[in-house]
């Protein structure tokens, strides 16, 4: 496996950019921040209080539900793609 050079995510999220990214396109379209305060209510997490890991974006899991209805992208496979950090820096708050 080749490993990512300094500049590899950089480099890699433009040439996401110049073949036309979805998520791009789509935030011309959609302004995600709208369904924020509804996520937040409908999620519900902890206050983190007791510890354990924070809670994933909900705008940002928007997003990935969204890109996985386009793609016809299982469930379990877009689970293992999201636990990445290197995406997870994709779909910027």
């Amino acid at each position: 496996m080749r490993q990512a050079g300094l500049f590899g995510l950089s480099d890699h999220l433009k040439r996401l950019s110049a073949y036309g990214d979805p998520l791009e396109e789509l935030g011309l379209i959609i302004n995600f921040e709208v369904f924020r305060p509804t996520l937040v209510a409908a999620l519900a997490s902890g206050d983190g209080a007791k510890g354990g890991r924070p809670a994933y974006d909900p705008v940002a899991m928007l997003k990935v539900l969204i890109l996985a209805a386009q793609n016809n992208v299982a469930d379990a496979r877009m689970s293992g793609k999201v636990g990445s950090t290197a995406v997870e820096s994709f779909w910027p708050s």
